[in-house]
């Protein structure tokens, strides 16, 4: 094409149809002035001139020759003409003949530059190795165009305009690859593009210039000015258990500017189907969403034998934003993964083997609305929590909050001067409404499941008031008043047949209620030891000790009525029970009085060294030791085990801050007998202050931190030019801000993290550990090769995790990759090779795998 629009061009030149030779002189003008005209300038002779005025500049020269009313524009020209705008190289404007002439120009190393770019109306600006237009009759003509439409461009040798707005193409190519000469495309011999439909001859698939024997004889494409629907071609590999495969052979539907529809199904040589339907929603500057529904069929076992059998699974999961400008004050959001216990297991997660699902034991969903009623807040909620491992799901349908903001009774909006001690008192209200249901998957649908719905409303009336004293302490009083509302409660008998106690439900509306009182005191203390020599300069330590004693009565006194006895055995011996153990606040008010002094002591330790960080100072502040908290009570009404365990957790960094490790644990001060019962004897009489009865530590750490910023700033860059991208481009790039890992970025050359995690906990005489670090990374081989992989060690087992090896290389404006889990139950590979959108390419990115990840 560059030859044939070489030679093109050089012929016209050489006749004078695009040359200035001896007619059109080349001026220079050192001074670079920019000179700008209208209609006036036409010689008053002139039998024709332009219905609106046009203007044009030039930052090289401008020419003109009054005798045959024509202007020359050199260097940097531009004219806007009505909705027609032009910038080119070189621009001549024929004023006798109503029409305009445009070309770029060669550089000393004879590349053509500064082709003319040209926009009429609101279609997109189209670039072009030169071009004819007449502004009377509305036709045009042009050579090396090309242009963008739908996120794909258009190149073409010529195209030709009518007055009806018709372009004739020949020798074009359509592909979504925006270089000069694209390795990919649909070359289309002659057509015809209306605003409605594209009408072509023969069309043919080419790849790096070379013609492949797919194509057709005619074309007939309608433009509909709406997502383009077409079929979505497939990944092939193998997988270990259900053989062969093609995976996400699809259609895809853009059913309107708001909605979009796509239809995936993998189909396994062994008889195994996966099938995915899957909508997007969005309406800019209000909300968008998405909804996908799983389905698999999965054969297992040995056909003709006993455990042959197909299993049959589903996952839903839909997600919905609404933005906060819409509606101010009220909220609306909702993320659900409901389905089947065993659809990630027997699926391998819907083919895409992602490790995070696989390793997942639960679903979780969540729908909420919220408002803003001036003192008032209003919340309400859907929510379902499943385990795959013991298929027990727990719903609430639904649960709502209503809080009232902390008001001062006492105060006066015309008070002056400080607020007295009875003016600081200040009173809250709180109601929390739930239904819900705790049963096994397999029984969630069935009609008798509807009486096991547990219900009510709980109330509270929290009453405080605090105050400095000493000018060192904060001291604090208050209560606290609640009260429950349940339709349901239970009653307890002895079954003579059984030798036990039944229990059987009671409808009604019954009441409970509790109340307690509590202050506390709590203040900082500060120490810092200095140092003379070395880097360490001082070391400081910050404690904040608080106390609090709380006093409430024993509501399991039967003047309460919430506490009944009931035959516990043959021998007769009496038990208790509260009427309200299943309802949705538990047992209501717990029995026992209490008279509970609690403590809490938090803890950070800094230091300060010396530093060029700082020029100011010289020095710099290194936390050593952060929210080291240690927690625990004392009642004193209890008759045994007074003492609570002490729970503590902190955090700290090493490596300059870089490397992050949280840790938290239980202390028990009690001592276990020889059975492993836990007895009323502290530890202190064996010379110890308490046993480690669990203990957790994690870290994460990445090895890429510039990198991923450098990366996360230039998509902050491209979402702060939204307006400037087409729906399609920012909806793509919306997928990968909210997944940033579902892409390959060429531009990180390497990258490693990995995410360490420890638990200890020890139950009567029997401890369990475990000790596991996950790590993954990639690295780019060559400027155009990654390799990407995902893997993890079990200490505990002495054996590796899930583990995947990909390799992915950048064509472009194609996807190539390569992906093998060589061991385990999802042992597979997959190869792909796709095109990628354009906003892919400007950003070197390629998408991992069919969905979110190949993992």
């Amino acid at each position: 094409m560059k030859f044939i629009t070489t030679f093109f061009i050089n012929s016209l030149l050489w006749a004078g149809a695009l040359s200035v030779s001896a007619q059109d002189p080349v001026l220079k003008d050192t001074t670079a002035a920019v000179l700008t005209d209208t209609i006036r300038k036409t010689p008053v002779n002139s039998s024709s001139s332009f219905r609106s005025k046009i203007s044009y500049s030039a930052e090289d020269s401008t020419r003109f020759d009054f005798k045959n009313n024509i202007v020359y524009l050199f260097g940097k020209a531009r004219i806007k003409y009505e909705d027609f705008e032009l910038d080119a190289d070189y621009i001549r404007i024929d004023q006798k003949n109503k029409s305009v002439f445009a070309r770029g120009s060669y550089d000393r190393r004879n590349r053509y530059q500064q082709r003319p770019i040209f926009k009429q109306g609101s279609e997109p600006p189209a670039t072009t190795d030169s071009l004819a237009f007449n502004f009377e009759t509305k036709k045009g003509l042009t050579y090396g165009g090309s242009y963008e439409v739908e996120g794909g461009f258009i190149q073409a040798s010529q195209i030709k305009k009518n007055e009806f707005n018709e372009g004739f193409i020949k020798d074009a190519i359509y592909s979504t690859c925006n270089l000069r000469h694209p390795h990919f495309g649909i070359h289309i011999s002659k057509g015809i593009v209306t605003d409605k439909q594209i009408i072509t001859k023969v069309a043919y698939l080419q790849i790096d210039s070379v013609p492949l024997p797919i194509g057709v004889p005619f074309g007939f494409f309608p433009k509909t000015n709406r997502r383009a629907s077409g079929i979505l071609f497939p990944t092939f590999g193998e997988d270990f258990s259900r053989g062969f495969f093609m995976r996400d052979l699809g259609y895809y539907v853009g059913l309107n500017d708001y909605w979009d529809l796509a239809a995936y199904v993998t189909l396994y040589s062994k008889g195994s189907l996966d099938g995915r339907l899957q909508t997007r929603y969005m309406k800019r500057y209000k909300y968008d969403g998405s909804f996908n529904f799983r389905f698999g069929s999965n054969k297992v076992g040995l056909e003709g034998t006993e455990n042959f059998g197909t299993n049959r699974d589903f996952n839903i999961q839909w997600t919905h934003t609404q933005r906060p400008e819409v509606n101010p004050g009220t909220t609306f959001s909702a993320s659900v993964n409901a389905g089947t216990s065993s659809y990630f297991r027997n699926t391998g997660a819907g083919g895409t083997y992602d490790p995070t699902q696989l390793i997942n034991n639960t679903l979780s969903s969540n729908i909420s609305y919220s408002k803003s009623m001036g003192l008032f807040n209003f919340s309400s909620s859907l929510s379902h929590r499943q385990n795959i491992e013991d298929h027990s799901v727990y719903l609430q349908l639904p649960s709502f909050n209503l809080s009232m903001s902390t008001v001062n009774p006492f105060d006066s909006r015309d008070r002056v001067g400080e607020q007295k001690w009875f003016q600081r008192i200040t009173v809250g209200y709180n109601a929390r409404g739930e239904n819900t249901i705790n049963t096994k998957d397999s029984l969630l649908f069935r009609s008798e499941s509807l009486k096991d719905f547990r219900n009510g409303i709980q109330h509270n009336v929290p009453i405080s008031f605090s105050t400095n004293v000493l000018d060192y302490f904060q001291f604090n009083l208050g209560g606290n008043y609640s009260e429950q509302w349940v339709l349901q409660t239970i009653r307890q008998r002895y079954s003579d047949s059984l030798r036990r106690p039944v229990t059987d439900t009671v409808p009604g509306f019954r009441r409970a209620y509790d109340y307690s009182f509590s202050t506390g005191l709590a203040t900082k203390l500060y120490g810092q030891k200095n140092f003379r020599k070395g880097k360490l300069l001082a070391l400081r330590h910050v404690m904040t000790p608080s106390l609090s004693f709380t006093y409430r009565p024993d509501f399991g006194d039967e003047r309460f009525g919430v506490y009944r006895s009931v035959q516990a055995d043959s021998t007769g011996r009496q038990q208790r029970y509260s009427i309200f153990q299943n309802s949705v606040f538990g047992s209501g008010p717990s029995p026992g009085r209490q008279a509970m002094l609690g403590f809490v002591l938090d803890n950070n330790l800094e230091a300060k060294v010396r530093s060029n960080a700082d020029s100011l100072t010289n020095t710099a502040k290194v936390p050593i030791l952060r929210n080291l908290s240690f927690r625990g009570s004392y009642n004193f009404a209890a008759s045994d085990f007074r003492l609570s365990p002490i729970n503590f957790s902190g955090s700290t960094a090493l490596f300059k801050q870089k490397l992050d490790i949280n840790f938290s644990g239980i202390f028990d001060p009690y001592q276990l007998d020889s059975v492993g019962t836990r007895i009323n004897v502290f530890e202190l009489r064996r010379g110890r202050l308490a046993r480690l009865t669990s203990f957790g530590a994690s870290t994460n750490f990445s090895f890429n931190s510039e990198a991923v910023k450098s990366r996360n700033n230039n998509l902050q860059n491209q979402r702060q030019n939204l307006g400037a991208l087409t729906p399609q481009q920012a909806e793509e790039l919306a997928s990968i801000s909210r997944d940033p890992a579902a892409f390959v970025d060429f531009r990180v050359p390497w990258n490693i993290s990995a995410g360490y995690n420890f638990q200890y906990s020890k139950s009567g005489l029997e401890s369990t550990i475990t000790n596991t670090l996950d790590f993954q990374g990639d690295l780019n081989v060559t400027e155009k090769w990654k390799v990407a992989f995902v893997s993890g060690y079990d200490f505990v087992q002495t054996k590796f995790a899930l583990t995947s090896f990909s390799i992915y290389r950048d064509l472009h404006c194609w996807d190539m990759s390569f992906s093998w889990i060589p061991y385990g139950p999802w042992k597979s590979y997959s190869f792909t090779l796709r095109a990628k959108a354009s906003l892919l390419q400007d950003l070197k990115l390629s998408r991992r795998g069919s969905h979110f990840s190949s993992y």
